[in-house]
């Protein structure tokens, strides 16, 4: 499918503060992603750890499901129906074994099936100053498959927080058709202060890509602080929405051929070259 042959069409990224009692999570989203179709948009988006954020792995692992069993899944599903919305769950913490979950993102069309998933590849090991640290991949199984979804609104790829730190998965994304990325994250304080903004600008400036990150903003309940700040980004890097760190709603007007003339004013992506070393 031909992603700049799509209409236009308006976007929504929830920015939530999730806790560890995943049915409140589900109202809540439930209650914002209403509130952003009441808006106009048919593309909603909500951040990483939508459902659940846990105290820790051991934690996230006691309030987890297999996909079988998840709660959210079939709440999200009708939602989409009922709301006729294309709507990305950035992700959910998914039981895959007796100690992992995946880091799963779910896609859902507008007559609620599952249009596509994406299990998180890059996993965030780290140690920051302050006494921060995060090992994901201790209860988390990482992905190895990149994915694009072919959908009536263009060709959209998908990827979670800590991948937007690996600019090939996005180049591969781009290459395969995607003029959107979508980014759902939690990410911390420090980093996102840093880096947050530049990252997401530079993903969709080098590929000529339109950029959503719902993110997760604020003082949680098991004390961790995350970013907010969820940004909607255009194919030539401009921020078109931007949210603070409480939970809310923001939107912005997606043209999908924008992409197509960002990509022809700096053909980048065909000018890509084999070479050796180093």
């Amino acid at each position: 499918m031909t992603a700049f042959r799509a209409a236009p069409f308006k976007a929504a990224c929830i920015q939530l503060r999730s806790s560890d009692d995943v049915a409140d999570n589900i109202r809540q989203t439930v209650l914002l992603v209403r509130e952003a179709a009441a808006q106009g948009a048919s593309f909603i988006a909500t951040p990483e750890n939508t459902t659940l954020m846990a105290p820790d792995g051991g934690a996230k692992l006691a309030h987890s499901f297999d996909e079988a069993h998840d709660p959210a899944l079939p709440v999200f599903a009708g939602l989409a129906k009922e709301l006729n919305v294309w709507l990305l769950i950035g992700s959910l913490a998914i039981k895959v074994s007796p100690t992992k979950t995946a880091n799963r993102s779910f896609l859902f069309a507008p007559d609620g099936s599952i249009t596509a998933r994406y299990s998180k590849i890059h996993l965030f090991d780290v140690a920051l100053d302050g006494g921060e640290s995060y090992r994901e991949s201790s209860t988390v199984e990482g992905g190895d498959t990149a994915v694009v979804a072919d959908t009536v609104l263009g060709t959209i790829g998908l990827t979670v927080c800590y991948d937007v730190r690996f600019p090939l998965l996005y180049r591969q994304l781009a290459q395969k058709g995607a003029f959107l990325f979508t980014v759902p994250s939690a990410f911390t304080v420090p980093t996102g202060q840093a880096h947050w903004h530049v990252l997401l600008r530079a993903r969709a400036i080098e590929n000529g890509a339109f950029v959503i990150a719902p993110a997760q903003g604020g003082l949680h309940a098991n004390g961790r602080r995350t970013y907010g700040h969820s940004l909607i980004v255009s194919p030539w890097g401009e921020v078109l929405a931007e949210a603070g760190t409480d939970p809310g709603v923001i939107l912005a007007d997606i043209d999908p051929a924008l992409s197509l003339q960002a990509r022809s004013r700096i053909p980048n992506l065909q000018h890509d070259r084999a070479f050796a070393g180093p």
